[in-house]
């Protein structure tokens, strides 16, 4: 359904050293840096024929996370899920709500972990039981 998805960073290198170490769990590359004709930087990883990429702001703003948005990244099994929330702390994230864990939910039993970035994008790391 999603071809890409796109959140703003305040310090685009502090971004690449989080978001290649927390997304080389999942089996993405390096992220591609990327100067547009602007002059702005950004940043793209690939995998799975999905994208998720990072910029500065293109309106020169502070870039600011979302109030109630979530970005959820798919992990193939519960220890991936914790691997996932441990090497976001590890690389200047924090740890939010429930410690990563099995969760009970309407949607069927799910691994979940979830923390924030650290320009405080939400970020989730998933695993349906089958």
């Amino acid at each position: 359904m999603l071809n890409h998805v796109m959140l703003g960073s305040n310090d685009i290198d502090r971004s690449k050293r989080f978001y290649d170490a927390l997304l080389a769990v999942l089996g993405a590359g390096e992220g591609v840096r990327n100067v547009a004709s602007s002059g702005h930087v950004r940043l793209f990883y690939r995998h799975d024929g999905s994208s998720f990429c990072l910029s500065q702001p293109i309106d020169g703003e502070a870039a600011t996370c979302s109030n109630g948005g979530t970005i959820g990244f798919k992990c193939n099994s519960p220890e991936q899920v914790k691997q996932f929330h441990d090497v976001a702390v590890a690389h200047g994230g924090r740890s939010i709500e429930d410690p990563p864990g099995l969760r009970e939910s309407g949607m069927g039993a799910l691994h979940l972990a979830y923390v924030r970035d650290p320009d405080g994008h939400k970020l989730c790391a998933i695993h349906r039981v089958k």
